[in-house]
């Protein structure tokens, strides 16, 4: 049975080109070609990364950290609760208000103390920014040191400036040293990142960050085992070079550098802009949907491998709304005020600052309805409708 599903698995049309077998990539005469075994490699490279990193935030990052002036907030715990707490981790971490009075009088306790005691727990689950700020570090270490081997190999190659010789000669292309430890390198990175997403900092597209980490996963593997080699480190390369900007801009606003912060996310911005959805589009994309047809006929790998770019596209399609959301409020307020992905601390509050905030809130409301009547009988010389204010 096992051994029925291994051969369909490894059938040669699902991973070369029609005319091609495994046989006619096997290495000889001193020429290496890729071959699926070697990813296998990636195993125990991964639990080295884990251990690497893990090093890397506290002996590197933590005192970065406290160097930058990196000051992680006062909390207040939550007192022990059993029957909140139950509620907090089964239910909801943030209760409507017939379920804060009903919890409030299971536990002999006020709504604004039940309120309190929510406000405090779901802080205590949020991150610290010496977390967030170790985590940047050592992603951007990394990064860093994949860019710049990106481009060194990248330097005497003419993939880039001459698309069609991503092809030449396909799928026999022989695979170099530096090119086969960065396929590895990656595909270890991203399959620590899978081992650890319930332990990372998550926000709010979390989901999208474990579609792209599956999909990295399957596009690295895929394209190794195709020989798609040459588009592979492409992809690769376009995509690390934003990211070290990514995690260099996260770490300044961590530190609250106004001005570097607003500097290094428009330098981010646009060097995604011109990787991500110029360069990614016409010379990977088109490269790999186009070009490929000239020399090349259609097989599996050719429909995988591109449904792969495209989903990368929609994620990249995806993060640049929320750039320009953050591009929205650099305009509009003068600077970047956290990360739209992030959740906010909530700020503690006594009894009577509660009570001014939702005063403050309720004439805020007033007040801007009042405006939109004055505007309606000022545009239209008669009274009209107040717009209902939420």
């Amino acid at each position: 049975m096992l051994a029925t599903l291994y051969k369909s698995f490894w059938k040669t049309e699902y991973w070369l080109p029609p005319g091609y077998t495994w046989a006619d990539l096997e290495d000889s005469d001193g020429i290496t070609y890729p071959h699926p075994k070697d990813l296998l490699a990636a195993i125990p490279l991964t639990f080295v990364l884990l251990v690497v990193r893990y090093g890397t935030e506290r002996i590197i990052g933590l005192p970065l950290s406290r160097a930058l002036g990196v000051r992680d907030p006062v909390r207040i715990k939550a007192t022990p609760n059993r029957i909140l707490e139950s509620f907090f981790w089964t239910q909801s971490k943030n209760p409507k208000k017939d379920e804060l009075s009903h919890l409030a009088s299971q536990c002999s306790l006020s709504v604004r103390q039940a309120e309190r005691w929510f406000r405090h727990r779901r802080n205590q689950e949020r991150p610290l920014l010496s977390k967030k700020f170790s985590e940047s570090c050592s992603r951007f270490l990394f990064y860093s040191c994949s860019s710049f081997g990106g481009l060194l190999i990248f330097y005497n190659a003419s993939w880039f400036g001459q698309p069609e010789t991503l092809w030449k000669g396909y799928p026999k292309q022989p695979l170099q040293p530096a090119i086969y430890w960065w396929y590895i390198l990656e595909l270890s990175f991203y399959l620590s990142l899978l081992l650890t997403l319930n332990h990372d900092v998550k926000r709010k597209d979390f989901y999208g960050y474990i579609i792209h980490h599956f999909m990295a996963v399957s596009l690295i593997s895929y394209s190794y085992s195709a020989n798609f080699i040459y588009i592979g480190v492409l992809v690769m390369l376009l995509h690390d070079m934003s990211d070290v900007l990514l995690e260099a801009a996260k770490m300044i606003a961590y530190a609250k550098w106004k001005q570097a912060q607003n500097v290094t996310f428009i330098l981010f911005g646009l060097v995604f802009f011109v990787t991500r959805l110029i360069f990614f589009p016409t010379k990977v994309i088109y490269n790999s949907y186009c070009i490929f047809q000239n020399n090349n006929q259609f097989f599996f790998g050719y429909y995988f491998c591109n449904a792969l770019l495209m989903i990368a596209q929609s994620l990249n399609l995806f993060w640049f709304f929320l750039i320009l959301k953050m591009f929205y409020k650099l305009l509009s307020q003068g600077q970047v005020k956290g990360d739209v992905r992030s959740d906010l601390e909530e700020p503690d509050l006594s009894d009577e600052q509660l009570t001014v905030r939702q005063q403050s809130n309720g004439r805020l409301q007033f007040n801007d309805a009042t405006d939109i009547r004055a505007r309606g009988v000022r545009g239209t010389g008669q009274l009209t409708e107040a717009v209902p204010v939420a």
